[in-house]
């Protein structure tokens, strides 16, 4: 019951935020690659690309909250933590999109893998439905750059760090750091094969990529420490959570 009510209280005081971004949205920051921003064939090229990434994610979440009933409300917790953390844009003017932080670090040393894409992927929908952040177009382009990608360079820097037997805090902000960015590597990759024109792919991918670096630098410090901090709390706190889903 005392399990039962502390989540309760978690996920009222976690979904807060979200009900004052959605209630406060008044305009577009552009977030995430924008509506309209890539040619048609591209934007179905990432969707097609990301759609088996989400059908694994919604098998393992079942799978998961059947083996560990506390699963279902930490899912709701770190989404909407996911949310925030990506609601909270730096514009970056000549990319067509911003800069803010990923979340997809938490998500995956939490979630894992799969069920972190799905995270990230209804966040997304969420914002480009209701916030005009990002686009129904360029949907799939984002989930597979903050979902895919971002959850599986968190994912490796994670595991990695555990190999090395890197202590927690240090573990867990690497992965912050590197889901973050290498969502904007990504995100780079995407816009810069789309609209290269006649340059170089290359040489635009790395002009947006560095665009985007005075700003995401300091945004992935950030996050590499709120990742640390929160995944350490919780192994303070609950350590039996952590080792439930076998982080550590």
């Amino acid at each position: 019951m005392m399990k039962k009510k502390h989540y309760t209280l978690i996920a009222t005081f976690t979904s807060i935020p979200v009900l004052v971004i959605l209630l406060q949205a008044t305009s577009a920051w552009a977030m995430h690659i924008s509506e309209g921003i890539l040619p048609f064939p591209w934007a179905i090229f990432w969707t097609v690309l990301a759609a088996p990434f989400l059908i694994k994610g919604l098998v393992d979440i079942k799978k998961k909250n059947e083996e560990l009933p506390s699963y279902l409300p930490l899912l709701g917790m770190v989404g909407a933590a996911v949310f925030v953390f990506s609601c909270l844009p730096v514009p970056v003017p000549i990319a067509g999109t911003c800069s803010h932080p990923a979340g997809t670090g938490l998500s995956v040393i939490l979630l894992g893998f799969f069920p972190s894409i799905t995270v990230a992927a209804v966040a997304l929908l969420i914002q480009a439905l209701f916030l005009a952040h990002g686009g129904l177009t360029t949907f799939g382009a984002n989930v597979f750059s903050m979902g895919i990608i971002g959850s599986l360079a968190g994912f490796l820097a994670f595991r990695l760090g555990k190999s090395w037997k890197i202590p927690l805090f240090w573990r867990a902000f690497i992965a912050g750091v590197a889901a973050d960015i290498f969502t904007y590597l990504a995100t780079s990759v995407e816009l810069g094969l789309a609209l290269h024109g006649d340059e170089a792919a290359a040489k635009v991918i790395t002009t947006i990529f560095v665009s985007f670096l005075p700003t995401q630098i300091p945004l992935c410090i950030l996050e590499g420490v709120l990742t640390a901090g929160a995944v350490v709390y919780i192994y303070k706190h609950r350590p039996v959570v952590l080792q439930k889903l076998q982080v550590v």
